[in-house]
């Protein structure tokens, strides 16, 4: 089968991107398996194991589609509806009631619901990506992975649970702190804010890491950050929004959204085996497990059954900014 994997970025992405990895461990895994992978992306990408097109949105999309494709794969949407077989993977949050496309697919079970659909993918990782986990070694700080500078990712709320649990916190991600939070714990010695890291630099830091600190305020759609921190042996403490109670299980973390309670789940933190965490990937969030569903919903479509019987929508719109954490 010829898969044509459709986004409107550059790939691959060299530190942030979660879209970009995830279509790029997906099409890797496609040609294991013995498939033929297109990438149409945007001007200045490259791929060793795909050919890839431009994404010209100048053109009637399915003019740029080649004749010998059978299944198109779309991460964003295009000027005209596709004329081969098509699915759509919504990887974001939106937060208008607007119908979506019958063969739209989620990236996990409380998104779709949200939409009214039970129909998503898990996003998987590639384990060749962060090498070995070493998970035996000492560790001693903990870690916030994501946009610092977006406040429904709270890293005031996760610096203030680490001071309150005397754990140095290493923060990884964004280009800047928003100093509107109110951020004069930001330059706390035991706040150590590395900004972009990607590849082998942040592997290291994950891999010296006790635990992950993400106390969202929003519904995360998903949170790849959450399936990295576990690869490498870090139990999650997060609130219990979106996706994380269907990552974060009992083995492999804990979820409140009351911060005296996660300083009471950090202080138990030996409680959780690292090696737990990282099976526990292994068999369930990788690109294997991810690209399986994607070939089964494929078939589905090819067979000319489209994925939801009616068209996914928004439930409810949040009119609140931010979830409660207390």
């Amino acid at each position: 089968m010829h898969v044509l994997i459709v986004n409107n970025t550059i790939i691959p992405a060299l530190k942030y991107g979660g879209t970009e990895r995830v279509i790029w461990w997906l099409g890797k895994e496609l040609v294991k398996r013995g498939h033929k992978v297109t990438y149409m992306v945007a001007k200045g990408s490259n791929c060793p194991f795909a050919n890839v097109l431009e994404l010209n949105t100048d053109k009637p999309f399915n003019e740029l589609v080649p004749a010998d494709v059978d299944m198109i794969h779309l991460n964003h949407a295009v000027n005209e509806t596709p004329l081969k077989p098509y699915i759509i993977t919504l990887h974001g949050n939106l937060n208008h009631q607007q119908p979506l496309d019958k063969n739209t697919v989620f990236v996990s079970a409380n998104h779709a619901a949200r939409f009214g659909s039970d129909i998503f993918v898990h996003n998987g990782i590639d384990p060749e990506d962060y090498g070995k986990p070493i998970l035996n070694n000492r560790r001693k700080y903990i870690h916030f992975l994501g946009d610092a500078a977006w406040r429904v990712k709270n890293i005031r709320g996760a610096i203030t649970i680490a001071a309150k649990v005397k754990f140095p916190l290493h923060v990884i991600g964004g280009v800047r702190f928003n100093f509107n939070q109110g951020l004069r714990l930001t330059f706390d010695r035991n706040v150590i804010f590395h900004g972009m890291k990607g590849g082998a630099e942040k592997n290291q830091i994950l891999n010296q890491s006790k635990a992950m600190l993400f106390p969202v305020l929003w519904h995360e759609p998903f949170g790849i950050a959450i399936i990295e921190s576990l690869y490498f042996g870090c139990p999650v403490f997060g609130t219990p929004y979106g996706s994380l109670p269907e990552i974060v299980n009992d083995d492999v973390g804990y979820l409140s959204n009351k911060a005296s309670e996660l300083v009471i789940g950090l202080q138990n933190i030996d409680i959780y085996g690292r090696q737990d965490c990282h099976d526990y990937v292994m068999a369930n969030f990788t690109s294997v497990q991810m690209t399986t569903k994607y070939l089964h919903f494929y078939e589905q479509v090819l067979n000319g059954n489209s994925l939801n019987k009616t068209h996914p929508q928004l439930q409810k719109v949040q009119v609140e900014k931010f979830l409660p954490f207390v």
